[in-house]
């Protein structure tokens, strides 16, 4: 309630410009704010979220509107949708069933869904001719969590009817009846249907659906209350709207897409550990700023053990040559870990530095900003900011 309050406040005195919030540590810069205002101001982007924090310094900064038609302030209190950022979430669940030894990344997946037994794969000869063979390898929980498990991105039902037409357990059977790209653990193809395979897993696991597992162990104890499946009304009330975006052009409201398919809340909404979760900014910074200081919330909960962040989660799973990407997070250099979404949201980490950066807008196309805002978020880290006025900064809890 006191960060809604917080946003409310701000966004009474914000109209379309941007304005900062008050934080414990405040920075007193504006290197956000200049590198999306000036967007927000030629139309191209209706409002974004900015954050940069840096070892207990943040910067926040709100631009525009959450919805432009509406004349409804950005705020750290509006829903939207994550998209693929939902693949960190799947990853955690899926490490602390490490951490607890009730799962091993290196067994196969058909120990737990028995459709995946007797695989097969796409073979194309020399002469350009595919055939289907069975598979050689053995598909694990490791692959279909990091991409190298060769299988679409999405199964034919969710590409029709979006990401949330099918239960995690409907679209592990689909998946299964339908034959590999390659040999499981040789190639990267980037999936929602590998991540949705690993929450089936833990479904079978744990006993639960994955959506309550991720509630009772992530979302409660991290008090993230506005991170949801399925919003109420009241929370698609204080939604972002999406908006298509072209260069030099005033961006364009989009009431419908196909791989989120309104009604958000309706009977037919099924959880995917793909793509799919709302959430809000406050809620978002929650979870990213448990895994920078590794395993454990600002509100001195502890979701996952240190050594599991550090050795797990913010480094590759895959072979070597085959890029970065742990469990459901991509990995990138020098400790720097995180996920983007497709609707434009980005939030990076780095547990060695303490060091993160969010970046929240709701668009589909172009993305003229983000150059602009990747060195205004090197610019912040760079910078040497006077704190003397800021409260005092009581480190990691451990």
């Amino acid at each position: 309630m006191l960060l809604r309050y917080l946003a409310m406040l701000a966004a009474a005195f914000m109209l379309a410009g941007c304005s900062s919030l008050p934080r414990t540590a405040i920075s007193n810069t504006t290197y956000g704010a200049d590198a999306v205002k000036p967007f927000v101001d030629s139309g191209e982007l209706a409002g974004a979220i900015t954050v940069f924090y840096n070892n207990g310094l943040q910067e926040n900064t709100l631009c525009g509107w959450a919805d432009r038609d509406k004349k409804l302030p950005m705020g750290m209190d509006k829903m939207f949708m994550q998209c693929s950022q939902t693949k960190g979430f799947c990853g955690v669940t899926a490490a602390i069933l490490v951490e607890e030894g009730k799962l091993s990344l290196d067994e196969p997946v058909a120990k737990y869904l028995p459709e995946f037994k007797r695989l097969k794969v796409k073979v194309t000869g020399k002469d350009g001719k595919v055939s289907i063979k069975p598979a050689e390898n053995v598909l694990t929980v490791r692959m279909v969590l990091n991409h190298t498990g060769g299988f679409n991105f999405e199964i034919p039902t969710k590409s029709k009817k979006g990401w949330t037409s099918l239960s995690l357990r409907e679209t592990a059977r689909e998946a299964a009846g339908i034959p590999l790209l390659f040999e499981p653990g040789t190639q990267v193809k980037y999936s929602n249907t590998g991540i949705d395979i690993a929450a089936a897993v833990i479904e079978v696991i744990t006993g639960k659906p994955w959506d309550v597992f991720l509630k009772e162990r992530v979302l409660e104890p991290l008090e993230m209350f506005d991170t949801t499946f399925t919003p109420s009304d009241e929370q698609l009330a204080r939604a972002m709207a999406l908006y298509v975006v072209a260069p030099g052009k005033k961006a364009q409201y989009r009431h419908f897409h196909p791989a989120m398919p309104r009604p958000y809340n309706g009977k037919n909404v099924h959880p995917s550990a793909g793509a799919g979760l709302w959430t809000t900014a406050a809620d978002q910074l929650k979870f990213y700023k448990m895994l920078m200081n590794l395993g454990m919330g600002e509100n001195n909960k502890r979701i996952l053990k240190e050594q599991t962040v550090r050795e797990l989660l913010a480094v590759t799973t895959r072979p070597k040559n085959l890029g970065g990407y742990s469990l459901g997070l991509s990995v990138g250099k020098d400790n720097w870990f995180g996920h983007g979404g497709a609707w434009g949201t980005t939030c990076w980490v780095n547990w060695k530095k303490r060091q993160l950066r969010m970046l929240i807008v709701q668009v589909n196309g172009s993305r003229p900003w983000q150059n602009h805002w990747n060195k205004a978020s090197e610019k912040f880290f760079a910078a040497s900011i006077d704190t003397k006025d800021s409260d005092a900064y009581t480190g990691r809890t451990r």
